[in-house]
């Protein structure tokens, strides 16, 4: 029953369309990379103002994954261990933390990233042999904002995320009955 059901499912569809896929993708304004990238870039510290910020869609109130931290959240980000002081620091970031809640942060932080699983369809079914191909885009960025006027800037990410990965389990189902085996054999000792 269950060949002819998967038999009949082959026949209407392609394989192709019965692999499972995921999607991670974060709201916002911007459908890619190089949007977010541009927008930030138009960010000038000490001339861009939270209205300007507003206008790019940096705005925390209207435009989601916007959020606003505090000098006490950044201290782990800029010093994450003790071999990196204060005075290692940036300028505008030592005074930001220097005025404790003077200032505001904005912590941008999206993505948009598509997994696509691919090859055999029932050795991937039967987990003896899985592929999957990711793609997309990730974009941080981070803002410091004092008396309405943005003082640092700076942004990481991934434009072009493209990976293969590839779980190969030589028993398929049955790889999993060797953990099952030494912890039934574990407990008897």
């Amino acid at each position: 029953m269950l060949l002819a059901v998967l038999g009949a499912m082959l026949l209407t569809s392609g394989c192709k369309s019965l692999f499972p896929s995921s999607s991670n993708t974060v709201a916002s304004r911007w459908q890619s990379y190089s949007n977010v990238a541009s927008a930030f870039n138009q960010i000038t510290p000490y001339e861009t103002d939270v209205q300007d910020l507003k206008a790019l869609g940096f705005d925390p109130a209207v435009s989601a994954n916007v959020r606003i931290m505090t000098y006490v959240e950044l201290l782990p980000i800029f010093m994450p261990n003790s071999g990196i002081q204060k005075k290692d620091l940036p300028g505008p970031v030592r005074d930001f933390i220097d005025a404790h809640e003077g200032g505001k942060a904005y912590a941008i932080d999206l993505q948009n990233v598509q997994s696509r699983r691919y090859g055999h369809l029932l050795l991937d079914i039967f987990d003896f042999k899985r592929k999957t191909h990711t793609t997309g885009w990730k974009f941080r960025g981070l803002i410091l904002i004092e008396n309405d006027t943005v003082v640092y800037k700076l942004c990481s990410g991934e434009p072009d995320i493209s990976t293969y990965e590839k779980h190969v389990r030589p028993l398929g189902p049955l790889q999993e009955l060797d953990s099952v085996f030494f912890h039934v054999v574990g407990s008897i000792h």
